[in-house]
């Protein structure tokens, strides 16, 4: 039960059908929505205008005469949402919301188009609907048009279509009426809509419940925290933008990582380091799908690399250029700004992008259960990315934290460089590629031979954030995961020993302790202390793992999501959201602790 209040929250869910995507509020307000794709002008704003609350101006609501208190929860299994709001005595309505996904002739049916079922449930409740999409991120109110059942909405950005069965005359006016039945809200493109109205809604919802229940149904669970890694894969999937295959890191942009910190960045976007976690960590559940659509992305992305050099980030659509501009005239999250649109991380050189490349795609090589299994091919396309991470692994980059004012050789960019080749050797030996093998063999021994000797710092008795540097960095937890070294190792042991002291506050761990562009990092990494609990388990301190595990899942908001960051003092989230690196965290913590199958039943 949710006390609701007009301040902007990340007590958000997210609906979604893997082409489109809303984030919904506990007052049932869709606060934040992109169309036609993640990363484009927003549809609905106000999320990001709310330097004195949501107003109504950029939003979809449904409002409740005297509303005092919500309930919000989603059906389980699915992404089909369900919002229920309450007035003093008792009186209520439920809004259902959702995008469209299920497969019809033998396709994915997933329209650009948000669905919204209202229908009272106690009295005679009275309500309000306010339609106020904007263009041209927020500056450009729309031209409405009105027909017997539908109101178009026309900007320069996009043209929307609203069809309903509510009365257009108060859906237009933003007029109080008595809901006295079930209304159905469909918006999106500008075309006829066919079939009757609330039947069609009532048909889209129980097909697209059906499809999430089945998509569930065939994850390979672990035994414990199921429904939390079932609403991380359904919200990791909710993040792929299917037409092409790219997986974006979060469904924002510009919620700050930390109180007025100027950390506002626009993660709508593929970072083929984070897409790889994704990738992964639905893997680690049978879920293959993902990757295989990942994979055609990919693909595209290492053969139009014409130099070589791999961006760390593209647009949906494999943009290259996503040149950053500020919006002055939004006034941020919480009145937070800057508002950031673009990311001028793409100019970067962040040299782990190589390692991330060859391992996401190489279980293609050995999966037997994909439609096309990775050939020869495509193993010589990904040799060309090994031989950059061979030529770079010891050059200064931006590291994975991109720092805009500072190069180093940053320790996990070489780590990844060495996972390259590594992995590269193990494909070359499954292809029967002696000579190959041996040359990647040779390439890996060499660049663990340098991290393990220029990355160790005696004084700080820890592997540190560069070669030659002393200063401590989380992202250096990442060498148990991808087998660099045995998390037995002594240094290792003594390296998750002073990350813990230096960068940890109880369950939560900093990403590093030097001041970077913006001075010191104030809130904490969710995916740092997902880190920590893997580094825990395989070391062998088990007990703590599961309890630092159990205090990061009681910080997701209140239908099970978490952002990109979280203040220690009061566990309040920050950051984009939802963050897929913070989903893969859970996703593995439960795949990692939990207790067997065969022990458990």
């Amino acid at each position: 039960m949710t006390e609701t209040g007009d301040e902007a929250s990340l007590s958000l869910a997210v609906i979604g059908n893997c082409a489109i995507s809303a984030l919904v509020d506990a007052k049932a307000r869709v606060v934040w929505g992109c169309m036609p794709r993640f990363d484009g002008d927003p549809v609905f704003h106000a999320l990001l205008d709310s330097a004195d609350g949501i107003g109504q101006d950029g939003t979809l609501s449904v409002e409740l005469e005297g509303m005092v208190r919500s309930e919000q929860s989603y059906d389980a299994g699915t992404a089909v949402l369900r919002t229920r709001l309450f007035d003093a005595e008792g009186r209520g309505v439920e809004i259902v919301d959702f995008a469209p996904r299920f497969v019809v002739r033998d396709r994915t049916f997933r329209p650009m188009q948000l669905v919204r079922r209202v229908q009272p449930i106690g009295g005679h409740p009275r309500i309000r609907v306010v339609v106020r999409p904007r263009g041209q991120w927020g500056r450009e109110a729309p031209m409405i048009t009105r027909g017997s059942n539908h109101v178009r909405y026309v900007t320069s950005s996009y043209v929307v279509r609203l069809t309903t069965n509510a009365p257009i005359t108060y859906v237009v006016d933003e007029t109080w009426f008595s809901l006295s039945g079930p209304i159905s809200l469909c918006l999106g493109p500008d075309e006829t809509f066919e079939g009757g109205i609330e039947e069609t809604a009532r048909d889209f919802q129980e097909h697209t419940t059906i499809y999430w229940r089945h998509w569930t149904r065939r994850l390979a669970l672990p035994f414990e925290w199921q429904d939390a890694v079932i609403r991380a894969a359904i919200t990791l999937k909710l993040c792929q933008f299917e037409e092409t295959g790219a997986i974006v890191a979060a469904m924002t942009t510009s919620i700050p990582e930390a109180p007025h910190s100027q950390r506002n960045w626009d993660y709508r976007y593929c970072w083929l380091r984070d897409a790889f976690f994704v990738v992964r960590a639905l893997n680690s559940l049978s879920e293959v799908g993902t990757m295989e659509d990942y994979l055609r992305w990919l693909h595209d992305v290492v053969r139009g690399a014409d130099t070589g050099h791999i961006q760390p980030l593209y647009g949906l659509g494999l943009e290259k250029e996503l040149h950053e501009t500020q919006l002055a005239h939004l006034s941020g999250y919480r009145g937070m700004g800057p508002v950031r649109v673009g990311n001028q991380a793409y100019e970067h050189f962040q040299h782990d992008v190589y390692g991330n490349i060859v391992l996401g795609a190489a279980q293609a090589f050995y999966d037997h259960r994909l439609f096309r299994q990775a050939d020869l091919t495509d193993f010589q396309a990904l040799e060309a990315m090994g031989e950059q991470a061979w030529r770079l692994h010891d050059q200064p980059d931006a590291g994975m934290w991109e720092l805009r004012t500072r190069a180093r050789v940053h320790t996990s960019s070489s780590l990844m460089c060495w996972a390259a080749c590594d992995r590269l050797a193990k494909i070359a030996v499954a292809f029967g590629q002696a000579e190959r093998a041996s040359c990647w063999r040779n390439r890996a021994q060499i660049i663990q031979d340098k991290i393990l000797s220029l990355a160790w710092s005696d004084r700080r008795q820890a592997f540190v954030e560069s070669f030659g540097g002393e200063h401590l960095d989380a992202s250096v937890l990442l060498m148990a995961e991808v087998g660099f070294i045995s998390p037995r190792d002594e240094r290792f042991v003594k390296t998750v020993d002073a990350l813990e002291k230096t960068l940890g506050d109880g369950p939560f761990m900093r990403r590093y302790e030097e001041p970077d562009d913006f001075g010191r990092p104030e809130t904490a990494f969710n995916v740092c202390a997902f880190w920590r609990i893997d580094a825990l388990a395989r070391i062998g301190r088990h007990d703590e793992a599961r309890a630092i595990f159990e205090a990061l899942l009681a910080c997701r908001n209140h239908v099970g999501l978490l952002s990109e960051d979280i203040a220690p003092a009061t566990r309040e989230l920050w950051g984009n959201f939802p963050q897929t690196y913070s989903m893969v965290g859970i996703i593995n913590g439960a795949v990692r602790l939990s207790v067997p199958w065969d022990h458990a039943v």
